[in-house]
């Protein structure tokens, strides 16, 4: 199991959201918003990813979900590297399903390369989410998409938020990702902020409400 971070641990918690960092970030990236979400019924777990060489930082070793070879649409991705770090967020969820937290009560959540790892685990995942949250993202292996999703999450709504002046992840490069899921039949919901690769206020508030929505005290 990863190492991780979980804020409102108590045991009267009715729902969870596992929330994904960003390349070459921590667990911790995330605490300040989970804090000002302010939502005590659910429990946040934010893991560290594991530290591995990343090409596109010449090999320079960093916290990251999987390796990146570039960023642009045409860029090499690290299937192998995706599917190893998609089985071990399916341990954690089955982690919270056996604490009696069930798989309708959980969402997954990640912003940049956290929130890739977020739609790719959610779309495959055979058993029903809450939702997803996926921050200034997008989806990888997109082509395997249709032949590998699974019919259990088809329903599941798909928070997706971007940034206007997001220049590491493209606004055009996050909208193609939304156009293929949504042709995969996901219920897909889309938000634009004047922000580049980031957070804004106006975003947390919008999801602290698409929280209370998918999982209500």
């Amino acid at each position: 199991m990863l190492e991780n971070i979980v804020v409102n641990r108590q045991e009267n918690a009715s729902a969870t959201v596992i929330w994904m960092h960003g390349l070459g970030a921590d667990g911790h990236d995330f605490e300040p918003v989970v804090q000002m979400l302010n939502l005590p019924h659910i429990r946040f777990i934010l893991p560290h990813a594991p530290y591995r060489p990343v090409t596109l930082n010449n090999g320079y070793e960093m916290r990251a979900w999987y390796d990146i070879f570039g960023l642009q649409p045409d860029s090499p991705q690290d299937e192998a590297g995706i599917k190893e770090m998609q089985v071990t967020i399916n341990a954690m969820i089955e982690s919270e399903i056996s604490k009696g937290i069930p798989s309708s009560r959980i969402v997954l959540a990640g912003f940049s390369q956290g929130g890739a790892m977020a739609l790719y685990t959610a779309t495959r995942l055979t058993q029903p989410l809450a939702g997803v949250l996926a921050l200034s993202t997008y989806l990888p292996l997109k082509n395997s998409l249709v032949s590998e999703q699974h019919p259990a999450n088809r329903q599941t709504p798909i928070w997706m938020a971007h940034g206007r002046a997001d220049t590491v992840i493209t606004l055009a490069t996050a909208e193609a990702s939304k156009e293929v899921l949504k042709a995969a039949g996901y219920s897909l919901e889309w938000h634009e902020y004047a922000m580049a690769h980031s957070v804004c206020e106006q975003e947390i508030n919008d999801i602290r409400s698409f929280l209370l929505r998918v999982l209500p005290a």
